[in-house]
Order: structure tokens, then C-alpha cells, then sequence
């Protein structure tokens, strides 16, 4: 079973090398990418099904054992988040290859289709490196297509968010490859299971520079507050599919590897004060930050930097319950964030804006689009019976359980979050949706002519289906929550990670 621990990483690499030879060829490009992106679908739906069966999996490429080689890992947090991802991104692919890669015109086809391939490879190597250096080499393939993303069908708006992206972009490469650079200076080691075992012997005032190093470098790359403000002016403007990725997946494997390195490399035995800081400063700004704008995309954009919060929430509290609640967060928000963005796709796609102050009678234009925007907008807020209300509630009775007095300020914070951000969709709701079209609005144009029927059948179906998704972790979240909770034990009790990694695993 150790062949499928590649597979996710190397599956949709392969598929863009074939992507750029296709690149003149349309047809071939959305047929092509979106079956390399369904078998990375398929690698990481087996991957789940061997580490329940066999536990953690661990591969050492290139003949050479750990410490010393370049180690692939995964295990149940790993291949859950990875069989979530995969099947996102198949998603939004989908979604595009409806749209006509997103309207793209001329030969941007050819480049949609590799770009977005290889930012999937990307994310798959950020969530199975079982080393930094490999985890720093995840992100910046994953970054490196992003910069290729955002700047697609150029204007000058786009270009000077991509600007400003790429710039936080390197400077946070820079802190991640110095961070790197010094924790091999204090131990020897870059490997994270060999790094568990080393790093409880440097002194106490290294320990905490360099936690304090990788919380920086992976709180830029996660948008935690105060080192957000790049994100609501990078995401909206980028064509709508590409901020539905990044919203779903770049933040997410940012705070993936915080969660991989404080429970590994710095581990704790109770609650971080300065993370449970900056959760509730996280959540408090993000959200407030929503109900100010006027443009659906910043709304979700300030909503998704709220939200991050929740999750630096569950690490921070740095026990099982904690870390459960956080990976159910994790889960949820993928799902759903995505489905704002489609949704928010569709509503452009009706009537060409998304500014809510021009927006109005939405409902009665498309009834389906309604209630695929109002389905994942109340899990978002956390509303029973749906994902997010899951979600919350496992981090709110972390945060209850912990005995901790600024645990229970920050879940106070957090329950206030859950009102502001029911407030900023119901806004959107109310403004968008329910109320008349307002009178000195433009009358909505027409369907886009390069939309076939089949295509805007398929965008809305893949939507449809991603808010179906949502539904389901409500529904199977018993099953979820138990291996959610058996992932948080392993990241409790690293035995079983460095075993695998160090030991060779299982006789």
C-alpha cells in the first residue's frame, strides 16, 4: 500500500507535463485534466482506505532511510484532508471546464490547465511531507502556480493584487527557508519525526524563537490577524474558480502545517496564551471585516480570515478535543468556502456583479441559486443542523472543557463570531437575494454566449453537488468526529508518526 502514499503528489504532476503538451488544444485539455485530477481523487480515497486499515504510512524515496532522505507521511490527518482537497479541486475544475476555464480567452487555456495541476500537486506534497524542507518545497510549487492563477485575463486591478500577493508570497518563502536554515543549525535534522525527538534538548529560549519563527512564517501564509491584510486585496479580484482554491486550500494548508509543526517540532502540554490571542483578534477582525464591505468577494474574503481563527482556536487549546474540533473545522470550511466562491460565480454569471448595493431579486431570477448560496451561507454561521454547526460546537466544548479562563473568553469570542458572520450572510441574503432589483441598477445582462447550455448545467450541477458534500459531514459526522478524534491522538502522542517514519512502521 506504501505505492499510493506518492500517488496524490505525482498523479496531477504527470497530468500538467501532459497539459503543457496539449496546451494549443482545448478539447483535449478538458478531458485530460479533469480524468488526472479524478485519479487523484481515486490515489487519495485508497490512501484513506490503508491508513484504516494498516495505520500510519510512511515512503523513503530515493533508497536512502530517515533522517537522511526525503520522507512522504500520511496518516489520518493527512489522507482525510488530502481525500477532502482532492475532491474539491476535482470540483472546481469541473466547474471550470463548464465555464470554459473560467471565460478564459485565446491561449490561457493552456496555461489554466497546467497551473492548476501543478498548484494540486502542491498542496498534496504540503500534506504528505514528512520533512521541512519538502513542506517548504510544497509550498512553493503550490505558490508558484498561484502566481501564474491570479494574474489570468490581466487588468490592471489584477495585476497589482498580484503584485502584492507574490511580494507576501516571498517574504514569507524567506522567513519559512531562514526558519528552516536555523532549526537545522540548532539540531541537525529537518526531519519532523527526528525533529520531535531533538528539539525538546535545545534550550528553552531557542525552542521558543523558533516556534515563534514558523507561527509568523505559517500565520502570513494563513492570513492569521495582524498579518492578514493581504488577503482581502489579493483574492477578490482574481478570476472567481481561482479565489475559490485559494480561499479553500492555501490558507488551509498553511494552517495544516502549523498544526503539523506545533504538535511535532514544539509540543506543549497546555494552552498557548499568545495563540488564543490571536484566535479571538482573528476572529473579531475577520468577521467584523465582513459586514463592511459592499462586494460579495470581500465579504467572503474578510469571512474566510475570520474562520481561520476558529481552527487556530482548536490548536491552540493543545489537547485531543481541541485539535478534533479544529480538524472538523478544517474539513467543513474547505467544503464550504469553495461553495461560496461557486455560488458567488453563478450570481456573476446571472447577472454580471457583485456588489450588493447593485445586487437585488436574486430569488426570484434563480430559485436554485438561492438555495445553494443559503445552504452553505448558514453553515458558514454555524446554524443546526448543518457542517459548520458541527464544527463549532466540538471546538466551543473544547474550549468549555479546557479550564483554562482564556479559553472561555475566547469561546465567548467565538460564539460572537458565529453572530457576526450570520449578520454578514444575512445581509447578503436580505440586500441580494429577497429584496427587489434596486431601480438604478443596470437590467442584468443576458447568459454569456460562450456558456453552452450543457456548460452552465455542469457548473450548476458541481455546485449543487459541493453544497450536497456540506450536507453530508452534518449528517456522517459521528463517523467524522471519530476519526478526526483519532488523528488529534496521534498529534497528541506522536509515538505512533515518529515509529512509522524512524522505526520503519509495522513489522
Amino acid at each position: 500500500m506504501n505505492v499510493l502514499v506518492p500517488l496524490p503528489f505525482a498523479l496531477p504532476l504527470l497530468g500538467a507535463a501532459l497539459a503543457v503538451l496539449a496546451r494549443r488544444r482545448s478539447t483535449w485539455l478538458r478531458i485530460l485534466a479533469p480524468l488526472f485530477a479524478a485519479g487523484g481523487v481515486a490515489a487519495c480515497a485508497g490512501l484513506v482506505a490503508a491508513v484504516a486499515r494498516d495505520g500510519i504510512l510512511a515512503v523513503q524515496l530515493g533508497g536512502w532511510a530517515a533522517p537522511l532522505g526525503i520522507t512522504l507521511v500520511a496518516d489520518r490527518l493527512s489522507a482525510l484532508l488530502l481525500a477532502v482537497s482532492a475532491t474539491v479541486l476535482l470540483a472546481i475544475m469541473l466547474h471550470a471546464v463548464g465555464e470554459g476555464a473560467g471565460g478564459l480567452g485565446g491561449d490561457e487555456p493552456g496555461v489554466f490547465y497546467p497551473a492548476y495541476l501543478t498548484l494540486t500537486a502542491g498542496v498534496s506534497l504540503v500534506f504528505l511531507a514528512g520533512d521541512l524542507f519538502n513542506l517548504f518545497v510544497g509550498f512553493e510549487v503550490m505558490l508558484a502556480s498561484s502566481y501564474v492563477l491570479i494574474t489570468l485575463t490581466p487588468t490592471g486591478e489584477r495585476v497589482r493584487a498580484g503584485m502584492t500577493y507574490t511580494v507576501v508570497s516571498l517574504t514569507s518563502s524567506i522567513l519559512f527557508l531562514t526558519a528552516l536554515g536555523l532549526t537545522y543549525a540548532a539540531t541537525g535534522t529537518v526531519n519532523l519525526a527526528d525533529l520531535a525527538t531533538r528539539t525538546p534538548d535545545l534550550p528553552g529560549a531557542t525552542r521558543t524563537a523558533l516556534a515563534l519563527l514558523f507561527l509568523v512564517v505559517f500565520g502570513i501564509k494563513g492570513a492569521i490577524v495582524p498579518m492578514h491584510l493581504w488577503l482581502p486585496d489579493s483574492y477578490p479580484v482574481a478570476l472567481t474558480k481561482v479565489t475559490a482554491v485559494f480561499a479553500a486550500l492555501l490558507t488551509k494548508a498553511a494552517v495544516y502545517a502549523l498544526i503539523r509543526v506545533e504538535t511535532l517540532v514544539f509540543p506543549r502540554e497546555r494552552a498557548s496564551w499568545p495563540m488564543l490571542v490571536l484566535a479571538a483578534a482573528t476572529i473579531l477582525v475577520g468577521t467584523l471585516g465582513a459586514l463592511t464591505h459592499d462586494d460579495i468577494h470581500r465579504v467572503f474574503s474578510f469571512v474566510l480570515v475570520g474562520h481561520i481563527g476558529y481552527m487556530l482556536f482548536g490548536l491552540a487549546l493543545f489537547d485531543v478535543a481541541g485539535l478534533t474540533g479544529a480538524i472538523l473545522y478544517l474539513v467543513h470550511h474547505i467544503v464550504v468556502q469553495a461553495t461560496l466562491f461557486l455560488v458567488s460565480d453563478l450570481i456573476q454569471g446571472h447577472t454580471g456583479e457583485t456588489s450588493l448595493h447593485r445586487l437585488g431579486g436574486l430569488a426570484g431570477l434563480s430559485a436554485f441559486i438561492a438555495v445553494l448560496f443559503f445552504i452553505p451561507a448558514m453553515s458558514v454561521s454555524g446554524v443546526p443542523p448543518t457542517s459548520g454547526f458541527v464544527a463549532k460546537l466540538a471546538l466551543f466544548q473544547a474550549g468549555v472543557g479546557s479550564g483554562s479562563l482564556l479559553a472561555y473568553a475566547v469561546t465567548g469570542v467565538a460564539v460572537l463570531g458565529s453572530v457576526l458572520t450570520l449578520m454578514a450572510m444575512s445581509r447578503i441574503w436580505t440586500l441580494g437575494f429577497w429584496r427587489p432589483r434596486p431601480d438604478e441598477a443596470d437590467e442584468p445582462p443576458p447568459p454569456d454566449a460562450s456558456y453552452t447550455k450543457g456548460g452552465a448545467r455542469l457548473m450548476k450541477s458541481v455546485t449543487a453537488v459541493l453544497v450536497v458534500a456540506g450536507l453530508l459531514i452534518a449528517v456522517f459526522a459521528g463517523p467524522l468526529a471519530a476519526w478526526s478524534r483519532h488523528a488529534a491522538g496521534d498529534l497528541v502522542d506522536t509515538s505512533a508518526y515518529r515509529h512509522a517514519v524512524l522505526d520503519g512502521g509495522r513489522p
